[in-house]
């Protein structure tokens, strides 16, 4: 970097080359930049001299990019404009006073929207920002509040609140579920069309661990749809489309609006629970902490974890 320093003489130059190249003119530059006009001529020769080639083409009013000057203007233009991007992205974060939550889509819509107008009597002031994500994004990188996380609770870089036990039964429409053959028995299920979660980064749990849960071991389950979204699956199955997972936190909603049908006596309790989560390298604000407060009240008997 020290090298590429003393190739250009000073970064001030790039700054004062961008801005007339720019507005293709000198004085222009000069006024954008508070600088005299003979002082913006002074750097763009530096800079050439540095570089031993001419950047512009010097006319009576205007100048003109070469070759070379167009070449150099297309890169530095791009990272002047990707730090200016950043600069002002670092400066919001410390203005900005919105909450953000991070969650899949299903839970953000099923356990969050039902739940929203709670929120907003008793915080009326605060702006909670939901982001659906296919993935768990990092907190602190990408500057958010809190998160939700499945799976078991270890994950030394968070604080944690258990929100709900992962709880697994098969759902299904009304519709369908009138119309399946003897569901007296879980090998029975075999026979219906399933609806199978597929998420590409996310790993879920999937019907042939579901059927080995209930002791149905070694059974090629292929048939059926396959989707990658939870919130797609859960529509899939609203709209007839076969038997869907349904997990207890996210379906409870669906099916005390009869949207849904469930055969809850043949849950699958996983070990593995629903989870708050938020970093441990950042103090929350008081509006984040206010929403934590607010996540954990509505969820049943939430037990916390936290160093």
């Amino acid at each position: 970097m020290r090298n590429f320093w003393k190739q250009i003489q000073s970064p001030r130059n790039l700054i004062i080359f961008e801005s007339a190249a720019r507005q293709s003119s000198f004085t222009k530059a000069a006024v954008e930049l508070n600088m005299q006009q003979p002082s913006v001529s002074a750097a763009i020769r530096q800079l050439e001299d540095a570089l031993s080639v001419k950047l512009f083409v010097r006319g009576h009013r205007t100048v003109d990019l070469t070759t070379a000057g167009n070449r150099l203007f297309t890169d530095v233009k791009k990272s002047l404009d990707d730090i200016e991007a950043s600069v002002n992205a670092v400066r919001q974060m410390g203005r900005d006073e919105h909450i953000t939550l991070s969650s899949s889509s299903a839970f953000s819509y099923h356990w969050m929207m039902p739940r929203l107008a709670d929120l907003h009597d008793k915080h009326p002031t605060i702006d909670l920002r939901l982001q659906i994500s296919d993935r768990e994004p990092d907190l602190d990188f990408e500057n958010i509040s809190l998160g939700i996380r499945l799976g078991n609770g270890n994950w030394p870089q968070f604080n944690v609140v258990k929100l709900a036990d992962e709880i697994i039964y098969p759902v299904a429409s009304p519709r369908v579920m009138a119309a399946a053959r003897n569901l007296k028995s879980v090998p029975n299920l075999l026979h219906e069309r399933l609806i199978h979660l597929e998420e590409p980064i996310r790993e879920r749990p999937t019907w042939a661990q579901w059927f080995s849960h209930h002791g149905i071991h070694n059974r090629d389950i292929v048939s059926g749809l396959r989707l990658n979204d939870y919130a797609l699956v859960l529509q899939a199955a609203i709209s007839d489309e076969g038997f869907a997972f349904g997990w207890h936190h996210i379906v409870t909603p669906l099916l005390q609006q009869k949207l849904l049908v469930a055969k809850k006596e043949w849950a699958w309790t996983t070990g593995k629970g629903i989870y708050l989560v938020w970093s441990k390298r950042r103090k929350l604000t008081d509006n984040a902490e206010l929403v934590r407060n607010w996540v954990i009240s509505q969820a049943e008997e939430p037990k916390i974890s936290s160093d």
